[in-house]
């Protein structure tokens, strides 16, 4: 990538991420945008994000792939891990390598070597004395990450922050309670959805989620609608699943509609469709 296809990916980020300052969003959608632009625009392989729930303690909100999930669950429970550190003092955290904080988190590097990540660095999600969460950056290679990624993925992590606490939730501590509550109930269903496209044998966790997210934002619908109808066992008729017109068909958007409802089982063939058809664009 050049410097200035790098730049104008900067901006486009940006102005993804200050939409949900003017429009209403999708929490999860927002998170997960968040690690998709740090994996593609910064020098890190992986990436996640932990966010602090109305009961003080840490959930998984997003990730870049599987693995990088497994690593933030593992620091949730058992509170170990550079985001929790992160968290718990409000600063960045960096460690080029990982081997020199075996004896600080002795759970987590284990972890984090047994998937091939040698360093990592997690930088605050934090509007003035408020920490919400934390971003974290995995590296397969060792060494510090330039001052300058550090810098863009705090700025990227700081407008989502700003995103999620609004002036009219900051004013309304239980509007921020009820928002980081619903995203974290958002977050469960996804992943059901996940392990229920998985378990149907079409694909794995990762590209489940890539599908999940892709029709979502074909059919312009939230990625937590989407999960849900899965869940529930409840589907719109195939015209509205198929073709998905970002995969180049000429074919508009389906607006966003109350879904009739459909048997149970109907669900597996045209969203094993979907996959297939997400994954031969890939």
């Amino acid at each position: 990538m050049t410097t200035t296809d790098r730049e104008q990916e900067l901006v486009r980020a940006f102005v993804g991420l200050a939409d949900t300052l003017v429009s209403d969003y999708d929490v999860v959608g927002l998170l997960s945008d968040l690690v998709d632009h740090c994996v593609h625009l910064l020098r890190a392989d992986a990436a996640g994000i932990l966010l602090t729930d109305p009961r003080g303690g840490l959930q998984v909100m997003a990730s870049s792939s599987e693995h990088a999930r497994l690593l933030e669950l593992l620091q949730q429970q058992t509170n170990e891990g550079p985001c929790v550190d992160c968290v718990g003092s409000g600063q960045p955290v960096s460690v080029p390598d990982l081997a020199e904080c075996a004896e600080r988190w002795p759970r987590f590097v284990p972890a984090a070597h047994a998937e091939d990540y040698q360093a990592v660095d997690a930088v605050p999600m934090r509007l003035r004395e408020e920490v919400i969460g934390a971003l974290n950056l995995f590296r397969h290679r060792t060494g510090a990450m330039p001052p300058p990624d550090l810098r863009v993925a705090q700025a990227l992590a700081d407008v989502a922050t700003i995103g999620i606490l609004s002036e009219r939730a900051i004013r309304h501590r239980g509007v921020v309670v009820a928002q980081l509550q619903g995203a974290l109930n958002s977050r469960v269903i996804i992943e059901q959805a996940k392990g229920m496209l998985a378990a149907s044998g079409a694909t794995d966790m990762d590209h489940a989620f890539h599908a999940l997210r892709a029709h979502a934002r074909a059919t312009g619908s939230r990625l937590s609608e989407i999960a849900t109808l899965l869940v529930e066992g409840t589907f719109p008729p195939r015209p509205c699943w198929l073709p998905l017109p970002h995969l180049g068909t000429d074919r508009a958007p389906h607006p966003r509609c109350e879904y009739p409802r459909e048997p149970a089982q109907s669900w597996i063939p045209p969203f094993r469709a979907v996959i297939m058809s997400v994954l031969r664009s890939s």
